[in-house]
């Protein structure tokens, strides 16, 4: 991003109005009897946060300090917020795309990583002290969040907490892509789009665990020497090559697995490139995504260009089409068993993120957290700091 593009001072956060706070004790009130537990008092808390005001472009995106009285929940933990995640879900729901977020003004967030404060009644396996992975469908944009206690996975000592912010919603869709839908084996070859974003480095790093796994990745030229040390067998410039062509001088037969974000005639292409038995698994529809404000015209572009199947003709390209999205995923437990065996790779030194460059969390609001957005698929939030993934351009 230019210096041009840059605010020339940070925004203050705007403090929020609250009618809920509790009114001041009486002057000639006894003392409240102290209580055991940091969770069964309610008290107010007061949070910095980065809330969607509206949507649109990232004007609608403001610091503000939210002030109101909670009180934990039965299960429920209050985590101070480390490190949060800014995925392309919160691109698209900034325009108003994204179905999983409630209207606004909301915070947006569904990654982070932190240190547990206050535990509630009948959480048994969590503790004040603890150093935690936060999942939410929202809300963690925020310097304090209140989540179930089975959302509050236990870090490893050696992970920071950048990486825990970089690790569930990236790692978590390539497991589940790869080794739910796609039934990744050995001698198997995949098609990753977008390789360099935080979902590709994700899936790259998990086809290593398979034995003699190829994997093709699209990425623009600059990318090219960091996805093939990464583990990408074979980097293809989209930019200037067709990738049909590229994949097919290499692999006349095509892929078995083709892993597509992408949607329109991406997908078409990506169905067409599949081997007999393949597998085709649409995770995204980045083409309808052209800038800071929605694009009726991409949009319709990529409605008009999508696959368009019947099961006669799947029936006799002996081929399987799967979607994929985490957020609707209902399975709690499937969830839960997924993030532990990707903390236990981590532990084993087979994933690890990639944390690209950082910013100031001050940083985070209006033009520079969007100008960041609109140019990357991956950003990792650091209280005071943001932090960056390896990134794509959308474009």
């Amino acid at each position: 991003m230019s210096g041009e593009e840059a605010p020339t001072q940070q925004q203050q956060p705007e403090q929020e109005k609250q009618s809920d706070e509790p009114p001041p004790a009486a002057s000639g009130a006894p003392p409240e009897e102290s209580r055991s537990s940091p969770a069964a008092e309610e008290k107010p808390l007061s949070s910095r946060a980065l809330v969607l005001t509206g949507h649109g472009g990232y004007d609608k995106v403001k610091l503000q300090v939210k002030t109101q009285s909670k009180q934990l929940k039965a299960g429920e933990v209050l985590v101070r917020v480390k490190a949060c995640g800014l995925n392309f879900a919160e691109l698209v729901a900034r325009q108003g795309l994204y179905e999983m977020l409630p209207p606004p003004p909301v915070t947006m967030g569904m990654e982070g990583s932190g240190v547990i404060e206050a535990v509630g009644e009948d959480v048994k396996d969590r503790k004040v002290g603890d150093r935690v992975i936060v999942l939410s469908r929202s809300g963690v944009w925020q310097e304090l969040v209140v989540v179930p206690a089975d959302r509050a996975f236990p870090m490893p000592e050696q992970m920071s907490f950048e990486e825990g912010a970089a690790i569930p919603i990236n790692y978590l869709t390539a497991y589940l892509m790869l080794f739910e839908m796609a039934n990744l084996r050995p001698d198997k070859s995949v098609l990753i789009h977008m390789a360099a974003g935080g979902v590709g480095i994700a899936v790259t790093q998990l086809c290593q665990t398979v034995q003699n796994v190829t994997v093709f990745g699209t990425a623009s030229a600059s990318k090219h020497e960091t996805i093939a040390q990464g583990g990408v067998t074979h980097p293809i410039d989209y930019r200037t090559k067709d990738y049909v062509e590229e994949i097919r001088k290499i692999s006349p037969k095509g892929v078995d697995i083709v892993l597509d974000p992408l949607g329109g005639s991406d997908t078409q292409k990506g169905f067409n490139l599949l081997k007999p038995l393949g597998t085709l698994v649409v995770f995204g529809a980045a083409n309808c995504v052209t800038g800071q404000k929605k694009n009726l015209l991409a949009m319709a572009k990529t409605w008009y260009n999508q696959l368009s199947l019947n099961t006669l003709k799947l029936m006799q390209a002996n081929k399987a089409v799967c979607g994929f999205h985490l957020g609707l995923i209902p399975d709690e437990e499937l969830i839960s068993r997924t993030m532990f065996k990707l903390l236990e790779l981590y532990e084993e030194g087979k994933i690890k993120p990639r944390i690209d460059s950082s910013y100031h969390f001050e940083e985070g609001n209006n033009m520079y957290l969007y100008c960041i957005l609109n140019t990357m698929l991956c950003c990792k939030l650091n209280y005071p700091t943001i932090y960056t993934s390896r990134t794509e351009t959308i474009s």
